[in-house]
């Protein structure tokens, strides 16, 4: 069957099909146009309605419960794909007024496309081997193949994923530049390390000359164990606006919006629109925007919509005991550094946590007694204060932001890697808070979760906090959050002579915000917040 023709036949039904007036509602995109089930679906047009009441979409003829409607607005309708759906026409119906059609096909009833003559005579991403074929989390492993790509560019490799149970398809994890996780890559050589996450089962390379078949590897040595689950997928925006008062040709202004960090917890991060293209997809976390040439009085706007996957984690660590130094990773070099930020080197810092640690070496206990110092002994309390780690000892009180960076601070002194993590907690009625929490790293494991204000008891009042939550934050984590950075984001001016704008306490730990550049001499720029409009659990 050839795939062209019979979706170019379909789209011709599809507008033979229109039966949309002039003032009913009418369909301009949906996103995705080729999906999976279980996922939503974003239809955007007009007309619609600016709330479902009778109203109905129907997907092939279909109409999906009424449980499957995320959100409904006169411009925007997001549901979850029902089991049902397939290749189909998506008409929105609002009373006797039916929109135009727009196609959708289910990913999984695609059919494949034929080999081609020349797949197996090396024109293709292919591996050959991979050496070690096991190795613990962390662990360097090279790959050897055809067609890898002179350079990384756009490539990634992936490793099983630690999928939750009842998980029937393939789910992968991707190697992480946060955990160094790239050493070199070459058209016929990759060397990589096992990230944070994978479990036994295959690797596949992408790159830009397609994606490799499936390769087994074994992931050994795990001193513990890590579950995920259960899922809740958010949909959010946010935007900036700027507003020119004073300006002159020519004249740049470059803006840095954080994008939401992956991690083997925060998946399937799908961007559903952005009002203007980017001068740089991704620049270290951040999607980089350029507009030039502003004239006087001109108002420009950035708006970015995602949908993520958020899983809850659990660790069970078994085995305290340490790796032994020659074993250790790049992360301990990279994570163990004092910042200004973070200032592990320290002499109060250091001092505190050799007498919070006492004896203890080996590192999971170590972090563990950190943490339950911090939740007793240094005055969390919910809100938002000023001041960083020092502000933190000084005044003996701490908030989630000081917390984060107190817990890291002390964990990278005695030598256990560690980075904040920035973000919003979500309550039950879609509220956002801004928020900052931890992880630690464990060779052979991983990334271990801490929220010490909410280990604490430190939670924004409309948040459902646990019962046992000077437990759980320790090693566990919740699903009622997005992360935008973990680390630091340290970005590079674009100009030499730029005029930059930096914000503390925001939902994304990054230097740089915005820069101008030549005659924009005046301007003011307004961020939302980060506001959720939709959730649904699995």
């Amino acid at each position: 069957m050839k795939l062209l023709p019979f979706l170019c036949a379909f789209a011709l039904v599809a507008a033979a099909l229109t039966s949309c007036g002039n003032n009913g509602p009418r369909i301009e995109s949906i996103y995705p146009a080729i999906g999976r089930l279980g996922e939503p679906l974003v239809i955007r047009g007009q007309g619609f309605g600016d709330f479902r009441g009778e109203y109905f979409v129907t997907i092939a003829g279909i109409q999906p419960t009424s449980s499957a409607y995320l959100s409904w607005g006169s411009d925007e309708i997001v549901l979850r794909l029902p089991d049902f759906a397939s290749a189909g026409l998506v008409r929105v119906h609002r009373g006797r007024n039916i929109s135009n059609a727009v196609l959708f096909s289910n990913e999984d009833s695609l059919p494949a496309l034929p080999r081609r003559s020349g797949e197996d005579s090396g024109i293709n991403t292919r591996i050959t081997s991979i050496e070690p074929d096991s190795a613990p989390v962390g662990s360097l492993v090279t790959i050897r193949g055809n067609n890898f790509g002179s350079s990384r560019e756009d490539g990634v490799v992936f490793f099983s994923w630690n999928a939750p149970p009842g998980t029937f398809t393939p789910e992968f994890v991707e190697v992480s530049s946060v955990e160094l996780g790239y050493e070199f890559w070459s058209d016929r050589e990759i060397r990589v390390r096992v990230p944070s996450g994978a479990a036994s089962g295959n690797v596949k390379v992408q790159s830009l000359h397609g994606t490799s078949q499936l390769v087994p590897f074994q992931v050994t040595g795990m001193p513990g164990t890590k579950v995920f689950g259960p899922r809740r997928s958010f949909m959010f925006s946010y935007m900036v606006d700027v507003r020119v008062e004073q300006a002159t040709v020519p004249n740049a202004l470059y803006i840095w919006m954080p994008q939401p960090a992956f991690s083997a917890a925060q998946r399937n991060i799908r961007l559903t629109e952005r009002n203007i293209s980017p001068f740089v997809e991704n620049h270290r976390g951040t999607m980089l925007f350029q507009i030039r040439d502003i004239p006087r009085r001109a108002v420009r706007e950035i708006k970015l919509s995602y949908i993520v996957d958020v899983y809850a984690v659990e660790t069970n660590i078994t085995n305290l005991n340490p790796v032994p130094a020659a074993q250790r990773s790049p992360v301990h070099n990279a994570y163990t550094q004092a910042s200004a930020l973070i200032p592990s080197d320290n002499e109060e810092v250091r001092s505190l946590a050799a007498q919070i640690i006492g004896p203890e070496r080996r590192p999971y206990a170590m972090a563990r007694r950190i943490y339950d110092w911090l939740i007793t002994s240094a005055g969390i309390q919910a809100g938002s204060l000023t001041g960083g780690v020092f502000e933190a000892l000084s005044e003996n009180t701490a908030d989630s932001y000081r917390a984060a960076l107190l817990f890291c601070a002390l964990a990278r002194a005695v030598g256990i890697p560690a980075i904040p993590v920035s973000g919003i907690l979500i309550n039950s009625q879609l509220g956002t808070t801004r928020h900052y929490w931890a992880e630690f790293w464990l060779d052979g494991f991983g990334w271990v979760p801490v929220d010490p204000a909410l280990g604490a008891g430190a939670a924004p009042h409309d948040f459902d906090l646990r019962d046992d939550y000077a437990q759980f934050y320790f090693g566990n984590m919740d699903n009622q959050r997005i992360a935008f950075s973990r680390g630091e984001h340290n970005l590079s001016q674009m100009t030499p002579n730029g005029r930059i704008v930096q914000r503390v306490r925001e939902h994304s730990l990054q230097n740089l915000w915005e820069e101008a550049s030549g005659g924009l001499e005046s301007y003011t720029s307004l961020w939302s917040d980060v506001m959720v409009t939709g959730t649904f659990t699995h």
